[in-house]
């Protein structure tokens, strides 16, 4: 179910706040990766937003928001990577080749 809110408080250092509506009394907790939108992920006080909830005991609020957007229409979800997670992912792979023959360095006395 779509719910509609404003939102009560953020920190955007933390990266959670809370959301205030009709269907989650006493507020429903979000954090930031629900947050559907492109770019830095943050909400401002007194902004109305879009949400869909989920029952649950977190830091004292009976709900927790699974995705929040800002727009009239609800924002595709979005994909996943293979490994299941939509941060950034980076790899580095260090290749040694044989050693030089002129390369004389070795265990010191």
């Amino acid at each position: 179910m779509i719910s509609i809110g404003t939102v009560r408080t953020f920190d955007a250092e933390e990266g959670w706040g809370v959301i205030d509506g009709p269907d989650v009394p006493g507020g429903c907790w979000v954090h930031f990766s629900a947050i559907a939108m492109d770019g830095y992920q943050e909400l401002a006080r007194g902004q109305h937003v879009s949400f869909r909830a989920e029952a649950a005991s977190q830091d004292g609020f009976a709900y927790r928001a699974v995705k929040v957007w800002t727009s009239d229409i609800e924002p595709p979800d979005r994909t996943r990577t293979q490994d299941g997670s939509a941060a950034y992912h980076s790899s580095l792979t260090l290749t040694f080749g044989p050693r030089h023959p002129d390369d004389t360095a070795g265990p010191q006395a």
